[in-house]
């Protein structure tokens, strides 16, 4: 007998073997069968889906799920347009907070805004309470005199590291803006958080991701590093998990700050990497380690990804690395003969060229076929490294959506010549790479359905068109945020698609992505999202607009409740 069996449905299921179907039988947390094969068989639940659509589950390869889940309890700054706003809204969160309380936002964007805070009217604006208002890239924040005082800033007693950015005014003042490491001198203030917070904001992001039909995350970046919360913050997805409200199944990025010089036999080649040796794959179906995470460069908004050639009118001319490119080179290396994937942060040509070298190095030292190193973001890509990806294997995971968020300011800064090398997607079609779909969240909306709408339309905020040619197909576009998601992390036999024998993670929509007007892909309703045949989001919306007989398995069990049972 089959667990739940969905009926009358239009079924989706990226199986180039069995593209199209009606009814899905599901057992025991897997997909057991299609149409024929399951139609006759008698279920605990059946549900008429009343012509539904049903796709697989949706897969985000790159996003912040404690970033995200903490900035919901944080000043939203998000839909700001002016200083003024910026301020009064500072002023508003400072009145209700003790003398020494923190004042904490997040989402700001100075090319809204026409320039960032300055520390001077922060400074007015908290009434002596130290302000942290954090970027919506992540890659720079604003902090108040109160702030810069307690990080050694005013009194010279401290400096930026390498790869960070202070900005002084004309006379040499910090003004409150700090740039990509620079930011250490601030989280070092508050690092860590406890695990118990941690944990809360990982299940407040999973119940949203829930809510838009992501069944599966990539976490890019964890414990210590440039958005680091804790040492051990994976312990704080543990806890979500065994507590019984981590909704979505996580692959945890371990940042490259955590990994340290290892003493193993010498025939295993292993001299960098986590205690025990772990590296990625090691956990299981829900929680698992996935790859070593390593900042290259900056930002494309701040101006700050290391380009080969400078951007347009900016002090930064060429952008910057994190670190020195000889070090990060060789830990790439490594990394890999450790046995990590490696997914590198490069936005800039002249950090996608360092990567590209790192994985040719590595592979040369130590050769693992179909490793799947990853560029994550894969900002600006020049026609002659498209076929460095694929001769390399290298799975670019470029983030579609920032098109529309922040693709006018990205424009400017890269100029016409070079406009249409920014995110591409089309060109690594062609060339045979695979492109997973990402999100970044929170730097933009993470929603995976307005994520295929820009791949789609590839459209900015101010209605322009952005490297028209990238431009993908709707059924492209629903393959990278399943199949190809899954694909990038080695998991295409399990899920991204609905086929028989793999985890019975499914979304059921309103429309079919691939169907509807591409201008209304992102407005669709996400009714239902399963996890192994277990809805995890949309019960009541189910039972509300579709005939369900017997009981439909709901929820979300904690480790002990699967060993209890």
């Amino acid at each position: 007998m089959l667990d739940l069996k969905l009926r009358n449905a239009r079924i989706r299921t990226i199986d180039d073997l069995h593209p199209r179907a009606h009814t899905l039988g599901v057992f025991a947390g897997r997909i057991v069968g299609l149409d024929a094969a399951v139609e006759e068989l008698p279920a605990l639940s059946t549900l008429d889906c009343h012509g539904a659509v049903i796709v697989p589950g949706f897969g985000d390869a790159h996003n912040h799920m404690v970033w995200f889940g903490q900035s919901l309890d944080e000043l939203s700054l998000g839909d700001m347009t002016t200083l003024d706003q910026v301020h009064e809204a500072v002023a508003r969160r400072a009145a209700t907070l003790p003398p020494d309380a923190w004042v904490v936002g997040s989402g700001y964007d100075d090319t809204v805004m026409g320039g960032h805070p300055h520390r001077r009217g922060l400074d007015r604006a908290a009434d002596g309470r130290p302000v942290w208002l954090k970027h919506r890239s992540g890659h720079m924040c604003v902090v108040n005199s109160a702030v810069l005082q307690q990080a050694g800033l005013i009194d010279g007693t401290a400096e930026a590291p390498n790869g960070g950015v202070v900005a002084r005014d004309s006379h040499g003042v910090p003004t409150g803006l700090l740039q990509e490491r620079a930011q250490e001198l601030v989280t070092r203030l508050v690092l860590p958080y406890p695990v118990t917070e941690i944990a809360k904001a990982v299940s407040r992001a999973s119940a949203v991701y829930a809510s838009e039909g992501l069944t599966h995350v990539v976490e890019a970046g964890v414990g210590l590093g440039l958005i680091g919360r804790s040492p051990v913050e994976a312990a704080a997805y543990q806890l979500a998990r065994d507590r019984g409200t981590l909704q979505t199944r996580v692959e945890l990025m371990a940042a490259a700050d955590n990994l340290h010089p290892l003493h193993a036999h010498a025939n295993d080649s292993i001299t960098t990497g986590l205690d025990l040796g772990l590296y990625s794959g090691f956990g299981d179906d829900r929680l698992r380690l996935g790859p070593m995470k390593i900042w290259l460069d900056g930002s494309l908004i701040g101006r700050t990804a290391a380009v080969t050639e400078p951007f347009c009118n900016y002090d930064h001319p060429t952008g910057i690395y994190q670190n020195d490119p000889e070090e990060m080179r060789q830990l790439i290396v490594e990394a890999h003969r450790a046995g990590w994937r490696v997914a590198a942060h490069a936005i800039g040509d002249r950090a996608v060229d360092l990567a590209l070298d790192a994985f040719a190095d590595a592979q040369r030292a130590a050769p693992r076929p179909d490793v799947r190193h990853r560029i994550e973001h894969s900002g600006v890509v020049r026609p002659d490294q498209l076929d460095r990806y694929a001769e390399l294997g290298v799975v670019p995971v470029p983030q579609a959506h920032f098109l529309y968020s922040v693709g006018d300011a990205m424009a400017q800064a890269l100029g016409p010549a070079r406009t249409p090398w920014m995110y591409r997607h089309k060109s690594f079609l062609d060339r045979g790479c695979r492109v997973p779909g990402s999100s970044d969240r929170p730097v933009a909306p993470g929603a995976p359905l307005l994520g295929m709408q820009s791949m789609v339309q590839r459209l900015s905020h101010a209605g322009l068109v952005l490297a028209p040619n990238e431009r993908v197909t709707a059924e492209q576009a629903l393959r990278a945020y399943t199949l190809d998601a899954a694909w990038a992390s080695h998991d295409e036999g399990r899920r991204g698609s609905i086929t028989p024998r793999k985890y019975a993670d499914f979304v059921v929509l309103s429309d079919d992505p691939v169907d509807v007007n591409v201008a209304q892909i992102g407005a669709i309703e996400v009714i239902a999202t399963f996890i192994d045949g277990v809805c995890v989001h949309g019960a009541d919306a189910l039972e509300a607009s579709m005939t369900a007989t017997g009981p439909l398995p709901t929820g979300t069990r904690s480790v002990k409740a699967e060993q209890d049972h």
